[in-house]
């Protein structure tokens, strides 16, 4: 089984810093278009996807309905552990308003953020699900930037610690009972690619 991990494209609070958490904002013109150049990027590629499976999220729903068009694969229902942290009063803050609110060390504080205990307890209980139902077949699914940080840290604790991008991808694979084996991790290139090449 293969999976790709694509977090969603641009929205205007990422663009303006914002910590969007589980508030529903919607890509912006940027994010259709990263979510486009994915698109380009998969058709040309020798992997075949079977399905794709989103957050309830619209940004994370959209992204994954251009990909389902342009790559003809069929979307399941939106599965709602795929949502991103809640981040509690912190949603919708920039970084200087959260200093100026509480602190150098706000991410401390109880803020009614989700636990990072809890986000990986159901990253980790949709794969499990996610295996044992479609062992065989390819799947893309589309989430969320801290949901994607800590499945990772929770599947590779400190290997890998860059910061997750808008419509980056990382694929990983499992046979048998074996542990997910990175194929790929954060892979922007197919936006840098498109931004070349109109530049020609």
């Amino acid at each position: 089984m293969r999976i790709g991990l694509v977090r969603h494209g641009l929205t205007d609070w990422n663009a303006a810093g914002r910590i969007q958490g589980q508030t529903d904002i919607p890509l912006n013109e940027e994010g259709r278009k990263q979510a486009e150049c994915l698109g380009r990027r998969l058709q040309s590629e020798d992997y075949q996807w079977d399905f794709i499976v989103t957050s309830g999220l619209s940004r994370a729903q959209e992204t994954g309905k251009i990909l389902s068009r342009m790559l003809d694969v069929p979307m399941l229902e939106p599965d709602a552990r795929l949502k991103e942290r809640a981040f509690g009063q912190v949603e919708g803050l920039t970084s200087d308003e959260r200093v100026a609110r509480w602190g150098k060390s706000w991410d401390t504080l109880d803020l009614g953020q989700e636990h990072i205990e809890d986000i990986q307890v159901r990253a980790l209980a949709f794969l499990d699900d996610l295996w044992s139902a479609h062992l065989k077949e390819n799947v893309l699914i589309v989430t969320h930037g801290a949901f994607l940080a800590n499945l990772i840290t929770a599947l590779y604790q400190d290997k890998y610690t860059e910061r997750i991008g808008n419509l980056s991808l990382t694929i990983l694979e499992k046979e048998h009972e074996d542990d997910w084996t990175p194929l790929l991790y954060n892979c922007t290139q197919h936006l840098s690619m498109d931004t070349a090449k109109q530049s020609e």
